[in-house]
């Protein structure tokens, strides 16, 4: 093999790499986003269940007889 050979070679094994690290920065874009929005939704969601839960709690207050019943 020569050097130009070998150079060659290695030029392509690099623009290769380079490609496929391209690729990587994209999907851990990708998986960044979604975490994200994940993140939010479930903030959302807890914030959701917190009020339901309070607002349960006051109807289950509301509803019990006095204690001298």
């Amino acid at each position: 093999m020569s050097s130009e050979e070998r150079i060659i070679d290695i030029e392509m094994k690099l623009a290769h790499q380079e490609h496929l690290v391209d690729e990587l920065n994209q999907a851990v874009y990708r998986q960044q986003q979604k975490i994200d929005e994940l993140e939010m939704l479930l903030g959302a969601l807890a914030k959701r269940f917190k009020e339901l839960a309070d607002t349960s709690q006051d109807r289950a207050a509301a509803n019990e007889k006095p204690p001298h019943y």
